[in-house]
């Protein structure tokens, strides 16, 4: 790995260089383990300890088929399947990677009895398979996690739609946060040069996901003048939801759970941001019982914020908490657009204020190739910014993992695989002089987490 990393380091390396490097057998990954799929069993969610469930530790380098590259990982991120993953949850990842294996005698080799996550990258190709032309070793990349075979004719009009759509590092094996990962080439897009490796990986996932569920037509296909509701705005997905919101001429009204979150907001250019915490809203009268009054107060609210509208958009994800509220306060004909659930995956509403008023709910499920690629153009443009706020080190992606889980987290937690240090990979310092201040708008936030980085729970 460190003849690899001198490579990359190196500003004289060619791609000839990169094809000639010889690859190790074995390389450092985040895993978790099949034999430990009960170690949570009784626990509550929030007790789970994902330090408990991640481990760092050397694993076989997989062979390459066709259509695919290997990756020397620089950086990734921490998304919120690597936490469902950690934790188990809503079922072991083994399940999903054990159907993989009946598939092909490629899928096979996803079928182990350890997993290695992590569903975002930046690194370099060091390989393609038989069948790559666009990619060669030696790319500078970022990859989107959306894998599919796309041999069925169901996939070829949205690939979303492919019976074999699965999210890479959730879904299969040899993910991201590790130093080397497989991936098909159509993952790959090109790494925007005015970033360093680690704010190019902290992207990919969500930003797609939000670029498909607010902007594309496979989604709310928002346009200029929507008021958007934006759950958890400044948080992972809704972070990017609200730079898409105003940056294609919407009005997000950010909703938030603390003023340090909400001061976030407004320093990324947003002016109708609620505070759920600080107004006490409480949608749920108990466990099996919402509270309409609740969803009359939050409705009231928004209308002072927009000057008497109702949203036309509503950008969810914390789902059981928030549903019941988020289908009442839609305006008649408008959107509410699903792509989690992590508050709960059993969401209630009151119909009536969905058929009665012609409101839709749309679900919607990360991004295909086109939706992820047109993200990730904007990223490079300048035009969206990375939300990312803390970098950690691949050892220490247990506590990265725990303190999303537990929200203790601005925007998007980085994690460092092959590169040395924090601020590396940097090929235009004028576009990013030019952009700065946005790019670390959520490392210089206030952040609640900075005195109390739970190292000890």
């Amino acid at each position: 790995m460190n003849q690899i990393l001198d490579a990359i380091l190196s500003p004289d390396t060619g791609t000839e260089d990169f094809a000639a490097l010889p690859l190790p057998e074995s390389y450092r990954a985040v895993t978790v383990h099949k034999d430990e799929a009960e170690m949570f069993a009784g626990l509550s969610t929030r007790e789970k300890d994902p330090r408990k469930s991640l481990h760092v530790e050397e694993v076989p380098v997989p062979e390459l088929g066709p259509g695919e590259a290997l990756v020397a990982v620089m950086a990734s991120s921490v998304n919120y399947n690597s936490v469902w993953t950690s934790i188990f949850e809503p079922v072991p990842t083994f399940a999903f990677l054990e159907r993989y294996g009946k598939l092909s005698p490629l899928g096979k080799r996803h079928d182990l009895p350890y997993h290695v996550i992590g569903s975002d990258l930046s690194g370099v190709v060091l390989r393609t398979g038989p069948g790559v032309n666009a990619w060669k070793p030696g790319d500078e990349v970022v990859a989107h996690c959306l894998s599919v075979e796309l041999e069925s004719a169901d996939g070829h009009n949205d690939t979303m739609l492919d019976p074999e759509q699965r999210i890479w590092g959730f879904e299969t094996n040899f993910g991201g946060l590790a130093e080397i990962a497989l991936v098909k080439s159509n993952q790959l897009m090109p790494k925007p040069r005015h970033l360093s490796w680690e704010e190019a990986a902290a992207p990919g996932l969500v930003n797609s996901t939000a670029y498909r569920q607010l902007v594309s037509r496979n989604g709310a296909g928002m346009k200029q003048g929507d008021n958007v509701l934006i759950w958890g705005a400044s948080g992972g997905l809704g972070s990017y939801a609200t730079q898409f919101a105003l940056n294609g001429g919407a009005n997000p009204i950010c909703v938030v759970s603390s003023e340090e979150k909400a001061e976030i907001c407004r320093r990324m250019g947003a002016e109708a941001v609620i505070d759920r915490a600080a107004e006490g809203y409480r949608f749920w009268k108990d466990e099996h019982e919402q509270d309409p009054r609740e969803w009359k107060r939050f409705g009231k609210r928004i209308r002072e914020l927009t000057g008497g509208e109702d949203v036309d958009i509503v950008f969810e994800h914390p789902g059981r908490e928030t549903f019941g509220a988020s289908v009442y306060v839609t305006r008649k004909g408008g959107t509410i657009v699903t792509c989690a659930s992590t508050s709960g995956y059993q969401h209630q509403y009151d119909n009536r204020y969905l058929w009665m008023s012609l409101k839709r709910i749309v679900g919607s499920h990360f991004a295909n190739y086109r939706e992820a690629w047109e993200a990730n153009r904007l990223i490079a443009q300048g035009k969206i910014h990375p939300t990312l706020s803390r970098t950690y080190r691949l050892e220490e992606t247990g506590q990265a993992a725990y303190d999303v889980h537990r929200n203790l987290h601005q925007g998007k937690v980085g994690v460092l695989a092959l590169a040395p240090e924090e601020g590396m990979g940097v090929r235009d310092e004028e576009m990013r002089a030019t952009h700065i201040d946005a790019i670390n708008l959520f490392r210089d936030a206030p952040a609640e987490r900075t005195n109390k980085h739970s190292r000890d729970q």
